[in-house]
């Protein structure tokens, strides 16, 4: 696959998490938007006429970023990969973003062709939840991802120890890591991993509008005052 250039931020910025119809009533209603909105399609799958309706709304607030997340990295629903398939490229005409596993690149080929044809960036992620891959994993990890055509690595994993906390800002911080990076962590470090890795570098922080689906993930005016 041909390599792209990555598209560098400017600045970390913060994503708002839509996952619950709860989630989608907030961000319509939002005065002060997130940087960024990401549809957990896998979440929303149940009332996607709904939420198609509402995509107007939501895309003028802000952009957008798809997913629909593989159930052996903590999809909802069980999904299956044709299901994963239709979901996304229903709402890849919204979409700024689509954010795919790194494991599902390969089988995703013809939605990701279709997402460059549309000018849609891709995110390619690693969820483990856990523990935390040694730096030489992670940096591979990385490197896999550009090859894939990537424009942001995203890697989540479990952060209950200082030594794993410590491993993901050497990661996001190091400078020969030839593609921007988003990254946080799971478990009893991960509100504070959050507040951390987006001052080291995570261009892409995510945050709970309503109610967090995550351990560690912050409620989003709690992460937005702390990134500058």
């Amino acid at each position: 696959m041909t390599t792209r250039r990555p598209v560098k931020a400017t600045r970390p910025q913060v994503v708002g998490v839509i996952a619950s119809t709860a989630d989608l009533r907030f961000a319509a209603a939002m005065g002060q938007p997130p940087d960024l909105f990401e549809l957990r399609l896998d979440h929303l799958c149940g009332i996607a006429a709904q939420l198609e309706r509402k995509m107007s709304i939501l895309s003028a607030k802000a952009p957008i970023i798809i997913t629909a997340r593989d159930p052996r990295e903590g999809g909802a629903n069980n999904l299956s990969l044709q299901q994963r398939h239709n979901l996304l490229l229903r709402f890849l005409p919204y979409a700024k973003y689509v954010d795919l596993e790194l494991r599902s690149a390969r089988a995703f080929k013809s939605l990701l062709a279709q997402a460059r044809k549309q000018k849609v960036r891709c995110i390619l992620s690693f969820h483990d939840f856990k523990s935390t891959p040694s730096t030489r994993s992670l940096r591979a990890k990385a490197a896999l991802a550009k090859t894939q055509g990537a424009d942001i690595f995203k890697i989540a994993c479990r952060t209950d120890f200082p030594a794993q906390l410590t491993r993901l800002i050497d990661f996001v911080s190091d400078k020969d890591v030839d593609l921007p990076v988003s990254a946080m962590g799971i478990g009893k470090l991960g509100a504070i991993s959050r507040l951390l890795l987006g001052r080291c570098g995570s261009v892409l922080n995510y945050a709970s509008l309503h109610r967090s689906q995550v351990e560690g993930q912050l409620p989003i005016e709690l992460l937005r005052s702390a990134i500058p």
